[in-house]
């Protein structure tokens, strides 16, 4: 994917509000063996290009200057209540140095599992993205999870999966082999709704009880 930049070399909080009233949002790159580079994007380009999940896993090209370069993204700040993206940060992608950053889990054919079909389990995702590391040229947009042999009761584990070539998971903490997604079949006292038992209502051409005489 492609996005245009333009250098900045105006900084400051001053600077980047007057930016971000013209319609463009401050940004750095950084990494590799150049200095970082401030630069300012189109917000409406930025906005559209951030509503797309390829876009935060992907390596990207950027536009500047008359010159292309290989940059993935890092970081996105926006406004605390508006639609506003406020600062972006890139860092350059060196083909010969691996990455680590995170990328999507794709979940398919849950509908066509056994646990789904033929027991009516809720299946549930435990996680939504893993931390990896690879080369840039082998950086998957996501990676699918297939849930299609999934049971009733069971759990998918990272290790149930087959990652991309080249692509190596990133513990977080101890845990080697994360739970990625299971299907837990609901017994009758889950289902079963704790409402409040109405009162009967009277016989249809009953006459109403008659109010007590005061005392």
């Amino acid at each position: 994917m492609k996005f245009n930049a333009t250098s900045r070399s105006v900084q400051g909080t001053s600077a980047s509000r007057r930016l971000r009233h013209a319609g463009r949002v401050p940004a750095i790159v950084y990494g590799g063996s150049a200095q970082p580079a401030n630069i300012e994007l189109d917000h409406n380009e930025i906005y559209h290009a951030l509503r797309k999940e390829s876009f935060h896993a992907s390596i990207l090209t950027m536009e500047m200057d008359g010159a292309s370069e290989q940059v993935l993204l890092r970081s996105v700040q926006w406004h605390p209540y508006k639609q506003q993206v406020m600062h972006v940060d890139f860092q350059r992608v060196d083909a010969s140095q691996a990455l680590h950053t995170k990328v999507p889990l794709h979940f398919v054919n849950a509908e066509l599992s056994p646990a789904v079909k033929l027991s009516g389990a809720i299946v549930s995702h435990m996680v939504t993205e893993l931390e990896i590391t690879c080369l840039p040229v082998n950086l998957p947009q996501y990676v699918e999870v297939d849930l299609g042999q999934l049971l009733a009761g069971s759990i998918l584990h990272l290790s149930d999966i087959t990652l991309p070539i080249g692509v190596v998971y990133v513990p977080r903490s101890s845990d080697a082999n994360p739970a990625l997604a299971s299907a837990h079949v609901k017994s009758g006292a889950d289902s079963t709704e704790d409402a409040p038992v109405a009162a009967e209502a009277p016989a249809a051409g009953a006459a109403p009880a008659a109010d007590k005489p005061a005392a």
